[in-house]
């Protein structure tokens, strides 16, 4: 049965661990971003030497689970010689999986642009990365705010399985406390609440977003 008393108590411990899965989460997401704009881009590109390679590593993220990759980079790296700590191999691999989930985003958002605006663009003679900053990315955005936090609320919850590789976080002090009261229910319980009340605080700038975004949007 769920013990209340024992959750209550067990909150400011289970909390010690929200910092690595804000870490984690914020860190991934941000470089993940970054690198997949340019992954979309090199997605969208006429040249096979950056398409391919770009459709290749979004194949291969989308098709391997992120706890393999985990155990890949703390588990399996060791053997050839390459030690990474858990949380440097947690922060790659989610950054990793970000970078290919958000290549497919991205690449889709800015592919919804209608073809004519980079056309008028290079008739007044905007380059390709300015027509891209001023034109393109603000329209685009809008488009991809939605399916971008869907993602980053995927990741926070994801995060818990950097607990199968020591990482300190949320889920990780749960089950610390869950084996020593030995009660894993109540934790469980406890923690399904916090990441919910973490997913909803985090949810919030959504609309906020897309409201700040819906004024570079053109009409027709």
């Amino acid at each position: 049965m769920f013990d209340l008393d024992l959750a209550i108590r067990s909150v400011p411990y289970v909390l010690r661990g929200l910092g690595y899965t804000m870490l984690i989460a914020f860190v991934s997401m941000g470089i993940g971003l970054v690198l997949g704009l340019f992954i979309g881009l090199a997605r969208n590109s006429s040249s096979i030497f950056l398409r391919y390679p770009a459709r290749l590593y979004i194949s291969f993220i989308r098709g391997v689970p992120i706890l393999v990759m985990l155990f890949l980079l703390y588990q399996g790296l060791p053997t050839i010689g390459i030690q990474l700590s858990a949380v440097t191999s947690a922060l790659i691999a989610f950054t990793m999986n970000v970078a290919g989930y958000t290549a497919e985003i991205n690449r889709a958002a800015i592919a919804s642009i209608d073809r004519g605006q980079w056309e008028a663009s290079r008739t007044l003679g905007f380059t390709y990365w300015h027509t891209l900053k001023r034109i393109i990315i603000p329209q685009a955005t809008l488009v991809a705010t939605p399916p971008l936090f869907n993602v980053f609320l995927d990741l926070i919850k994801a995060t818990s399985l950097a607990a199968m590789i020591t990482v300190p976080e949320l889920m990780q002090m749960a089950k610390i406390v869950g084996g020593r009261e030995f009660d894993y229910f109540t934790m469980y319980v406890l923690l399904a609440f916090i990441y919910w009340g973490l997913c909803t605080i985090v949810a919030i700038p959504q609309n906020y977003l897309e409201k700040r975004y819906s004024r570079y949007k053109l009409n027709g």
